[in-house]
């Protein structure tokens, strides 16, 4: 064999490069962050709860997330879990809304756009309800206005703290009015819960906007808003072709209405459950006092309530 056969059959056995295969990385092995475009490792972004690692960017998650950061292990407890909607407007835009409905209950796996329960955090017990934004956006319903209604009329009762992690569009349209009267229905729950001296902190993520805005995401005794999450009613493009003004640039922001006095706090995700535990802590219901106790207290002595004791009649 000559020295040029031996280097021809050299370079037949030497595969091309262009006909290696690329290696293949496992599909959600790694996330690159929408905001400064960092690759980080899945598993470390997840132990991080899903905050970027080089510049703080909350990537977005859904409610069986949510519960696992906030609430802790084995002490969850859902309720409601069978309310489903209906279509009594029989509504149709390009395919009907009881098809939409199908479609979205087969690709979250959830029947609607909340998700309700009690667990502990922390240790202390609460009521949780967490919005899910995969499931037409997080629109608020019959369904949503109802689990939480429920969820709040059950912290009334068993005198919980509740907490509800807001992530909507607003009210759903495809239920029209229907949809609309839930913001009145949360509203009123609400107020019970406060008559009861009972804490309510609603958790303002990215986005909370519109029918959801309007009502029970602004009633919080304690309002908290994750960094840079979109806090709105109307879109920005709709205000400012009325105004015909060019809007400020963290308009809508949770930094905005921090600023302007709508949020009381902003707090990064891997602070919140410490956060949440240390606000329940200090706002631990007193012991309830039977009518003729505070009055014969009262007619001893209008001073003799220790401070933060409260009389409470719990409504039926």
């Amino acid at each position: 064999m000559s020295l040029f056969d031996w280097f021809a059959n050299r370079r037949k056995s030497v595969p091309n490069s262009q006909e290696r295969p690329e290696r293949e990385i496992a599909d959600g092995l790694w996330n690159k962050c929408e905001a400064c475009g960092a690759l980080s490792y899945t598993k470390d972004l997840r132990a991080n709860q899903m905050v970027c690692l080089e510049c703080g960017h909350h990537i977005r998650v859904y409610s069986d997330d949510r519960i696992e950061q906030l609430i802790d292990p084995n002490t969850w407890v859902p309720l409601n879990e069978g309310l489903h909607a209906t279509d009594p407007l029989k509504f149709r835009d390009r395919k009907k809304y009881s098809d939409r409905l199908r479609e979205f209950q087969e690709k979250t796996g959830h029947l609607d756009a909340v998700e309700t329960g009690t667990g502990k955090l922390e240790n202390l017990p609460v009521a949780l309800g967490v919005m899910e934004f995969q499931f037409i956006g997080g629109s608020m319903g019959s369904v949503v206005g109802e689990k939480l209604t429920r969820l709040i009329e059950h912290a009334t009762r068993e005198r919980l703290p509740a907490i509800v992690v807001c992530a909507s569009g607003g009210a759903r349209m495809q239920e029209g009015m229907l949809s609309l009267m839930q913001m009145a229905k949360i509203s009123g729950a609400l107020e019970r819960h406060r008559e009861a001296r009972l804490l309510y902190i609603p958790i303002l993520t990215h986005p909370t906007t519109g029918g959801v805005t309007a009502s029970f995401a602004m009633l919080g005794d304690i309002i908290i808003a994750e960094p840079k999450a979109t806090v709105a009613f109307t879109g920005g493009r709709v205000i400012e072709q009325t105004l015909r003004e060019k809007l400020p640039e963290n308009y809508q922001t949770s930094e905005y209405s921090f600023a302007h006095g709508f949020v009381d706090l902003i707090v990064p995700r891997t602070q919140l459950k410490k956060t949440l535990g240390q606000l329940i802590s200090l706002h631990q219901p007193q012991p309830f006092l039977a009518g003729s106790e505070f009055s014969a207290l009262e007619a001893s002595d209008s001073h003799a309530l220790p401070p933060q004791t409260h009389a409470v009649k719990l409504s039926p």
